[in-house]
């Protein structure tokens, strides 16, 4: 059943199939909401408890991350909710950036370049904190100019990210 909610969700990337339909799309992403497994800052739909992910939650997420993200108007609760899939989705890759599956991979990164584009601003930065266990703290800003920079800090640290 959830398979038919996402897929009347999103159908493909060039086309909605819900186009107009916005009570109906309203409707079925409460729905989805409403089975979702949600853990803090973490949200995704799957049939089974497991740690580790398989195939068709990374996948279904990964729809429901698309249908989220192509509603014709995208309010700041609409990103905030979509960072939360995001945030799963990220726990779920494997060391080389992908899923489980060639198909689960090619959703999820469709999805999450999406994701990616309807938050990337050229003009944001970042404050990055990292400070050591013995409480030397060293400070920098990442920003367009210098974000490919790599910027050594030696020792071991923590690390905080803000903006």
């Amino acid at each position: 059943m959830r398979q038919i909610i996402i897929m009347a969700l999103y159908n493909n990337p060039h086309s909605n199939s819900l186009a107009g339909e916005e009570d109906i799309r309203a409707e079925l992403l409460k729905h989805l909401d409403s089975v979702a497994t949600s853990d803090g800052c973490l949200l995704h739909w799957s049939q089974s408890s497991s740690e580790r992910a398989d195939s068709l939650a990374v996948e279904t997420s990964s729809y429901v991350l698309l249908a989220v993200l192509t509603k014709p108007t995208l309010t700041a609760a609409d990103l905030g909710y979509a960072s939360r899939i995001v945030n799963w989705l990220g726990k779920q890759q494997n060391p080389y950036g992908g899923f489980s599956s060639t198909q689960d991979t090619v959703v999820a990164l469709q999805a999450l370049a999406l994701y990616a584009t309807k938050v990337f601003s050229p003009h944001g930065f970042n404050t990055v904190t990292v400070q050591s266990a013995g409480g030397d703290k060293h400070q920098f800003d990442v920003n367009q100019y210098n974000t490919l920079l790599y910027q050594d800090v030696p020792g071991k640290y923590s690390v905080e990210v803000t903006g």
